[in-house]
């Protein structure tokens, strides 16, 4: 059975063979599945096949620090982090764009303009992007454009957490709170990895809660 470390090296490989005509890398799962870590694995084995790099990341995510993307485990790598995507080549400067091999994406669901900057760096710019985000939301629902770029990516790697519950695979993201906006930044004070099971059952726990907090505010 492949591992992911054989698929970095077999993706850098393949990438290096075909230099300048782009390839696109989607890294997703839930939360705490070890997603930003492969980045930064994927990242240094390209920086050690010589290969030039940058990172980036969505300003919204401060969670650990402003200009690095951070694991959970506080492994970190400078990046730029910016409000969007297509700004990223001005920004970066042209010439010094231009000589780059290959950009990551942490936070990729925080983009808008991801699927349009995706097209243009691979097919036009002929660069390889590593892109990494959530699939889908804590009501397990798309989760901005991620889902949106896998027709055009070369490779999809799903990764799995540990549910904190029962120690079984985790594919979801469970919500501890009641809030209800889909963008709310957070860590294991906010969020946990849960398999599908414990998910449903603590989903229902949760809607209930939350109707009885909407009623106590009704009343009072």
């Amino acid at each position: 059975m492949a591992t992911l470390d054989s698929d970095i090296s077999r993706d850098v490989i393949s990438d290096q063979e075909h230099r300048g005509s782009g390839a696109i890398h989607v890294i997703t799962g839930p939360m705490f599945s070890g997603k930003s870590t492969s980045l930064l694995r994927r990242i240094k084995s390209e920086i050690s096949a010589g290969r030039s790099v940058a990172m980036v990341k969505s300003s919204k995510d401060t969670r650990y620090a402003k200009d690095s993307v951070v694991t959970h485990d506080g492994i970190g790598f400078p990046c730029w982090a910016l409000p969007d995507l297509m700004s990223f080549p001005e920004i970066f400067g042209q010439d010094a764009y231009a000589k780059l091999d290959v950009i990551g994406i942490d936070e990729a669901q925080f983009f808008g303009d991801l699927y349009e900057f995706c097209c243009k760096v691979a097919d036009d710019d002929g660069k390889t992007l590593i892109v990494v985000g959530l699939d889908g939301d804590y009501l397990r629902r798309s989760f901005g454009a991620v889902i949106d770029i896998i027709p055009l990516a070369d490779s999809v790697t799903k990764l799995t957490a540990r549910c904190e519950v029962c120690g079984q695979k985790a594919f979801f993201t469970l919500r501890k709170t009641c809030e209800s906006r889909t963008e709310l930044i957070g860590g294991a004070d906010v969020y946990m990895p849960v398999c599908r099971k414990h998910y449903v059952s603590n989903q229902v726990v949760i809607k209930h809660s939350k109707e009885i907090l909407d009623s106590d505010k009704a009343s009072g």
